[in-house]
């Protein structure tokens, strides 16, 4: 069974930091592209971040540039999405996905064929 868990999610202050993390079952993370979506009450999901298989190279979207990272451990099936400064405009329902080919940006939610049920994150004071 294919499985792809999120948890990490909370409540924290503006400026606060959260890591969150990507647990995968039934299929082998390290043959995926992985991205991180976000959506937030009443907006469309969007992209946030992207890590390629191989090389590992990382996309951003430009409203989390410079505050969120992602990093991947292929030997524990998991990723880490990692958010620091944290904004309100943050708060959203957070998800990873799994593409099975190479990405050349963040790209869209058609790309990614593997979805996590989300884990719910909260920035206010």
């Amino acid at each position: 069974q294919v499985q792809f868990v999120e948890s990490g999610g909370g409540l924290v202050q503006p400026g606060g930091s959260l890591r969150l993390s990507c647990a995968s079952s039934g299929f082998t993370l390290s043959r995926y592209a992985i991205g991180w979506f976000r959506q937030a009450p009443g907006k469309e999901r969007e992209g946030v971040s992207c890590i390629n298989r191989n090389n590992g190279t990382t996309y951003y979207a430009d409203s989390v540039k410079g505050r969120f990272t992602i990093s991947r451990d292929d030997a524990k099936n998991t990723v880490y999405p990692q958010m620091n400064s944290l904004k309100l405009e943050d708060t959203a329902v957070y998800y990873c996905a799994a593409a099975p080919r190479p990405m050349a940006a963040v790209g869209h939610e058609y790309e990614y064929d593997y979805w996590g049920q989300g884990t719910q994150v909260t920035v206010s004071s």
